[in-house]
């Protein structure tokens, strides 16, 4: 039996993963984001980039060390959605250690999101505070790849 081993890798579909796009600042990042959230659930790209802005309004969501997780609350969502973007040049971010950052992963939540939420979040952020997990998302070039890092990470 092939069991998930966390509660990102039910989220993250690979086609939700985007390499080495051309963008420039966060507002490009969520604009593509919100383009990719149209595409595939349907969501009005707009609410997607309102969404995710009026979250870093109240504070970056970059964590540091290359990394950010842009989050925001979306009516009308039945489940969680996650894209993972990597940027070809490391954009400004806002972040804690000033560093920009090309790991982005931006999650979706429905309006009244639960505990849930809170848990994919400290995930992301356990995920992301190992370094050797950074190294190979830095390293891999293939969305498949970068997937399988994903679905195969442990806490």
């Amino acid at each position: 039996m092939n069991e998930t081993k966390n509660l990102i890798s039910k989220l993250l579909l690979p086609e939700n993963i985007l390499l080495d796009i051309d963008s420039t600042s966060k507002k490009r990042v969520f604009e593509r984001v919100g383009l990719l959230f149209e595409n595939s659930h349907q969501i009005a790209r707009s609410q997607v980039f309102e969404s995710l802005f009026a979250r870093e309004k109240l504070g970056s969501t970059g964590l540091g060390q290359g990394v950010a997780i842009p989050h925001g609350r979306v009516k009308n969502l039945r489940e969680g959605i996650a894209a993972f973007v990597k940027t070809q040049h490391p954009i400004p971010f806002d972040a804690p250690d000033g560093l920009p950052v090309n790991l982005i992963f931006v999650l979706l939540v429905p309006e009244r999101a639960t505990d849930m939420h809170l848990q994919l979040l400290a995930e992301l952020a356990q995920m992301f505070s190992d370094k050797a997990f950074r190294e190979q998302l830095m390293n891999a070039s293939e969305p498949d790849a970068i997937y399988q890092l994903f679905c195969n990470w442990q806490t």
